[in-house]
């Protein structure tokens, strides 16, 4: 589910750094470095770019979606081994302080885990469906207005 919020997270910024362009708080420019490195960037080295982290790329999605960085936060700390994955997610500890261990996780979040899905995949439709194709028409559209501006530009670079 993590990898659900990061890939959704991904096509949010994507989409907020076509409407910095198209509002001219971005350059055409920036925006092709920043999105070779969303999309190129890597963080054994495979590639040329360096990654960006997750979690600043979140803290800009909560602007539009609240809620969602907190939501992503929740994931990681069952995902890592920390104090809620160790002594809570899988164990059970009772009054003489003897541990059970055993998987807790669906009987602990099993239910929020499934709304928390629902609302992944209805933001990515939203997200993919409606918000992108619009963005993107409207991007081609400013691309081709200002073609030979940019031409010019990418000569010069």
């Amino acid at each position: 589910m993590r990898s659900g919020f990061e890939t959704l997270a991904t096509l949010i910024y994507l989409n907020q750094l076509m409407q910095q362009v198209l509002d001219g708080k971005l350059s055409f420019g920036a925006f092709g470095e920043k999105t070779t490195v969303l999309l190129l960037g890597s963080r054994d080295g495979s590639t040329p770019h360096q990654a960006l982290n997750i979690v600043t790329i979140l803290q800009k999605c909560d602007k539009r979606y609240p809620g969602i960085e907190k939501l992503y936060g929740m994931l990681s700390e069952s995902a890592h081994p920390n104090h809620e994955g160790m002594v809570i997610g899988y164990s059970d500890m009772n009054e003489e302080y003897e541990a059970t261990f055993s998987n807790r996780w669906m009987e602990l979040h099993g239910a929020g885990h499934l709304e928390s899905m629902d609302l992944c995949m209805t933001t990515f439709y939203d997200e993919y469906q409606v918000v992108w194709p619009a963005l993107m028409e409207k991007l081609e559209s400013w691309i081709e207005v200002r073609d030979i501006e940019l031409e010019a530009a990418r000569k010069k670079a």
